[in-house]
């Protein structure tokens, strides 16, 4: 359940004039899948019963979708190897490298040194980790070069030195020589970041053409369209410039939905030339794999920018699983994040009907007569350093 955390006093981040230097708490790991977490390289990772992620087999590591630069870490977990085990935890880590990332910071779990920064000054750390098979806690902050540990309720160490840049959260599975661990209770709060959803009412949203409530509701934790033929769109009671958006989605069978971006009051995401009215975009939100969407144009799938280009891979999740979206939008250059795939990044020189996009206006969640479950939003400053070289617009 999104939870809302208490508001950060220094500024962490340059952030858009819309956006305030916050934090904001959610769960990483829900306990009943992998939803938020790609498994790199030759690893095999289940969710048991219990509701704890186990690592069975192979090298590898479970990676966020979603990078951080400012954080707070929080987890638990326990070796299910009585002596010579390992693995780690990756922060800032790039989504390169094999078996793990590289570049990466990583707060070691090899005996004896349980909690330990790998190659940074002052962050040598031992006797602090209960014995093998019992659940330990890590509590690990870092913020600007400053990175902080408190193992089972005792600071480890807070030390500077730590390069300042956004990376993945990820966790090292080392199954050959480490031996099989256990994960659970893996929460982060993102600094310089707000929700957009407190978890109970659709305070911050408004019907735009009809009161909210005639078609969308609060439920578990999660904002709910019932999918009412005729019902309004949501609208931000704010508006947007300069942002990155995050949440999680799901769609039932056949399900149709989308993000309006920038949009005026009216909600046009439209426009073909100058002599249109002012039109913001949208980003798609779609059950792919539904025989009657086989025929639709490649920027009609899911994650594309609607009319202007299409999501390249595909990884839309099957009907009834969440998906991750990310948004992000910086001038005309925007960019979608699925599942942890960057899938679309785009500007106005190489997709000029961006340029005829404002570049200033409001969010919307919309009524495509389907029934759309939204969890998880948050909003913060537009980020640097997010595409792959294989995504990079080329700069002449």
């Amino acid at each position: 359940m999104v939870r809302l955390a208490w508001w950060v006093v220094s500024l962490m981040l340059l952030v858009s004039s819309a956006v305030n230097a916050e934090s904001f708490t959610y769960p990483l790991f829900d306990g009943e899948s992998l939803n938020g977490w790609t498994v790199e390289n030759d690893a095999q990772v289940e969710v048991t019963a219990d509701g704890t992620l186990k690592f069975l087999s192979g090298n590898g590591w479970l990676r966020t979708h979603h990078q951080f630069q400012d954080f707070r870490l929080q987890l638990e977990w326990r070796t299910l190897k009585p002596t010579k085990y390992d693995a780690g935890i990756f922060f800032r880590a790039a989504n390169q490298g094999k078996p793990f990332p590289k570049p990466a910071y990583q707060v070691n779990l090899l005996e004896g040194q349980e909690g330990t920064l790998i190659g940074v000054q002052g962050g040598k750390c031992e006797g602090m980790a209960k014995p093998a098979g019992e659940w330990n806690a890590f509590d690990l902050t870092v913020r600007g070069d400053r990175a902080k540990l408190v193992v089972n309720g005792k600071t480890a160490y807070d030390l500077t030195g730590v390069d300042v840049r956004p990376g993945f959260l990820g966790l090292q599975i080392e199954v050959p020589l480490g031996g099989q661990f256990e994960f659970r209770n893996i929460d982060v709060t993102e600094y310089g970041s707000k929700t957009l959803f407190d978890g109970k009412s659709l305070a911050g949203w408004e019907g735009a053409s009809a009161p909210a409530e005639s078609c969308w509701s609060v439920k578990n934790g999660q904002i709910v369209c019932s999918g009412i033929k005729g019902g309004t769109w949501l609208r931000s009671a704010e508006r947007f410039g300069d942002f990155n958006l995050r949440f999680d989605y799901q769609l039932e069978s056949g399900g149709n939905s989308g993000i309006y971006v920038r949009v005026p009051e009216n909600g046009l995401h439209h426009r073909d030339d100058e002599s249109q009215p002012e039109a913001g975009f949208e980003v798609q939100v779609l059950e792919d794999s539904a025989a009657k969407y086989r025929k639709l144009k490649p920027y009609q799938y899911c994650a594309s920018v609607y009319d202007i280009e299409g999501a390249d891979p595909r990884v839309s999740h099957p009907p009834g699983e969440w998906n991750t979206l990310e948004i992000d939008c910086r001038g005309q250059e925007v960019t979608t994040i699925h599942n942890g795939e960057v899938v679309v990044h785009i500007n106005s020189e190489t997709h000029p009907l961006l340029a005829l996009r404002q570049v200033e206006g409001y969010l919307g969640l919309q009524n495509h007569s389907s029934v759309v479950r939204f969890r998880n939003l948050r909003i913060g400053p537009a980020r640097e350093n997010l595409i792959p070289p294989s995504k990079q617009v080329h700069q002449e």
